[in-house]
């Protein structure tokens, strides 16, 4: 099944809502569980999450590793107004940071951050070059980079299944996003040829569930 794009931004105030609202404690502590293991050394440092969203990813981040400071990106007002409204809530003001930036952005600071990460971005992007390039100028030499993403499955009839297995109680807004975001997502030798093309490919790649990858490993 070939790739089909969907909208960039989550812009509108009924979908950032949905989105927010919906529980995605499982995929979200297993993104944390996911960067645990692969290194398992790391407790803190400056880091970098582009596309937060909500901040709900971030919040666990944080909560998991108390010595990091934390820096959140996101194009979508509607989604940073709530992420803001929840970091706040949270008690995480003083650590974690949350500010609208589309990418590219050519004035972010280059090999600031020990540690980036990204959440369900890279299915968004049209040009997929853009969080692999942003990434490389991020992150300082040795810092952790660690991505992880849906994973688009073989037919429609699959993507229809899935849904069906992981959203079947979901308000119809979300069941509709979720089915896009699964044909918008890139498959695992998409992915290893957007590294090679971008001087990414020191950077390893895993399929993690029935719908996730992950890519991970230490900036060069």
């Amino acid at each position: 099944m070939n790739r089909i794009p969907e909208k960039e931004l989550m812009d509108t105030t009924e979908q950032a809502q949905a989105y927010a609202d919906a529980d995605y404690s499982g995929p979200h502590d297993a993104f944390v569980t996911y960067f645990k293991t692969r290194f398992p050394d790391f407790t803190g440092g400056h880091v970098l999450d582009l596309g937060c969203g909500p901040a709900d990813v971030i919040i666990r981040f944080a909560k998991s590793f108390p010595e990091t400071v934390m820096t959140g990106l996101d194009g979508s007002q509607e989604m940073l107004a709530i992420g803001i409204n929840n970091v706040k809530n949270g008690g995480f003001s003083g650590r974690i940071t949350l500010r609208n930036c589309l990418l590219p952005d050519n004035s972010l600071p280059a090999h600031e951050f020990d540690t980036v990460i990204s959440n369900s971005l890279l299915h968004h992007l049209t040009d997929p070059a853009v969080l692999w390039h942003t990434i490389k100028r991020c992150a300082k030499p040795g810092a952790s980079i660690f991505v992880m993403d849906l994973l688009r499955p073989e037919s429609t009839h699959q993507a229809d299944q899935l849904v069906k297995l992981h959203a079947s109680d979901a308000p119809p807004i979300l069941r509709d996003d979720f089915y896009n975001s699964l044909l918008a997502a890139y498959q695992t030798d998409e992915v290893k040829l957007q590294l090679s093309i971008t001087g990414m490919d020191f950077l390893s790649i895993e399929t993690v569930s029935d719908r996730h990858l992950i890519v991970w490993g230490t900036a060069e």
